[in-house]
């Protein structure tokens, strides 16, 4: 019997079913209330594994199942991740129109994501960005309510509730580990080979290290892409900018995963990234 840790979400209860199904054995799923489920925070990202880690730590259970964006690129020396299985489509999605070209001038664009905010803005100055947070439904039900016009959010988390978008947003680059799954357990943990797929695991290894490499926080805006291109190659899109979109720096780098993306951090810093983090900070901060 294999205890899975997760969020009690519909969308984190249909991944931590689908993690179940894939290890082909008798699985329990346990449901853990974390810190930003009770006060719908936003910041930092440990607000949504450190009560499953605490789990862990506990021996409550044996796994737990996050979604890849929302684990801390650094982990605490307890804890490991000891896989990553095979990646949704990372892609962002709309709802409520086909794209951000055919919204009118002065549309109202919801989403809970500053990167999402801020690549909006860049994309489409004219637009207005509306704050929309609470759980895949949540949001949905607002636009239905007319509390936007349209709402960006990951497409993955639509395709694994059985739902799709009405458009894909291509122009932006989506947050590191979107669409992926993290199972994370206490270090030295037996191994779970068949929740292991190597493109994802290359790709969301590399888009953390980028991230690790920048010394980014969930409180400023930085997308991380990575797509394998064959014999050991990857891919990897990035971007940086204000929380406003009024500066921004993007980069696209070919080369073996190893190391890949510590080479695209140094390359946008080099352009001047690491001001517009600092900035970035100071802003989400005032």
């Amino acid at each position: 019997m294999i205890r899975i840790g997760t969020r009690g979400s519909a969308l984190a209860l249909a991944q931590a079913n689908w993690v179940g199904r894939l290890l082909g054995e008798e699985a329990e799923l346990v449901t853990i209330t974390t810190a930003g489920d009770r006060d719908g925070a936003t910041g930092d990202k440990s607000r949504w594994v450190s009560s499953l880690e605490r789990a862990l730590l506990d021996g409550e259970i044996d796994i737990a199942v996050h979604s890849a964006k929302d684990v801390p690129a650094e982990l605490p020396a307890e804890f490991e991740l000891l896989a990553i299985p095979a990646r949704e489509d990372p892609r962002d999605a709309i709802c409520g129109a086909r794209s951000l070209a055919g919204l009118p001038a002065g549309a109202r664009v919801g989403t809970s994501s500053l990167r999402r905010a801020a690549q909006i803005r860049a994309a489409r100055e004219d637009l207005e960005v509306v704050p929309l947070r609470g759980n895949v439904d949540t949001r949905l039900r607002k636009l239905a309510e007319d509390q936007c016009d349209a709402l960006a959010l990951a497409l993955a988390g639509l395709r694994r509730l059985g739902l799709e978008a009405d458009g894909i947003l291509e122009e932006l680059v989506p947050a590191a580990g979107q669409g992926a799954l993290a199972i994370e357990a206490r270090r030295g943990a037996p191994r779970l080979p068949q929740l292991v797929d190597p493109d994802a695991t290359a790709c969301v290894t590399a888009e953390r290290e980028l991230v690790r490499a920048l010394g980014a926080s969930c409180n400023t805006p930085v997308g991380a892409h990575a797509r394998p291109i064959g014999a050991g190659r990857l891919e990897l899109r990035a971007w940086v900018g204000l929380p406003d979109g009024s500066a921004w720096v993007g980069d696209r780098l070919s080369g073996p995963a190893a190391g890949l993306g510590t080479a695209v951090a140094q390359r946008l810093v080099s352009v001047g990234a690491g001001e517009l983090l600092e900035q970035a900070q100071r802003e989400v901060n005032a």
